[in-house]
């Protein structure tokens, strides 16, 4: 499996573009998952790199599942790449698992086959109601170690990784508990 040398790491983590993944490629590099979940797939240099990166030194297997509409965008919603795209290009990184659908729907569906994940990474293309739909699974997707990672658009091209805490997470699942309750 290929994976990223010293300086090429050093690169993606300080000098990549655009800047905004430099903190999502640290987190990576410093954590080194087996196990992600992507939601939302809007670039597939972003996943490569991602994986890339999570290559330990042992070459032991990364678990990739990653869940987006692929092909079943609608015209409102950004472009991005296809299922066959995707499967191509990070199948030979990482053992993979690709859900075509709604974020929500696709996570509620496999919650409770696919195990816990050590790095959840939402992508900025999830919309915030199919997101807030989530949080619920995602509390029972993680472990005491998993880091969660949301990007935040700050504009039109400016984004930024936010970690998402247990707390947060807690929180942001009970309140999807008490909307379908009331």
């Amino acid at each position: 499996m290929p994976r990223v040398g010293f300086v090429k790491r050093i690169w993606l983590t300080n000098f990549s573009k655009p800047a905004c993944d430099r903190a999502l490629y640290k987190c990576a590099s410093r954590q080194r998952p087996q196990r992600i979940l992507q939601l939302g797939i809007h670039s597939l240099e972003r996943c490569e790199c991602l994986l890339k990166l999570t290559h330990s030194a042992q070459d032991s297997p990364i678990h990739f599942v990653g869940l987006d509409y692929f092909e079943g965008r609608s015209h409102s919603t950004p472009t991005g790449p296809t299922l066959k795209q995707t499967h191509q290009r990070l199948h030979s990184l990482a053992q993979t698992q690709l859900v075509p659908g709604q974020v929500d729907i696709s996570l509620a569906r496999l919650c409770n086959h696919i195990g816990t994940f050590d790095l959840i990474v939402i992508d900025a293309v999830v919309d915030r109601e199919h997101l807030d739909r989530c949080w619920f699974f995602i509390q029972r997707i993680i472990n005491q170690t998993s880091l969660v990672l949301k990007e935040e658009k700050n504009g039109e091209q400016t984004t930024s990784w936010t970690v998402v805490s247990r707390p947060e997470i807690s929180s942001l699942a009970s309140r999807t508990v008490l909307r379908k309750a009331g």
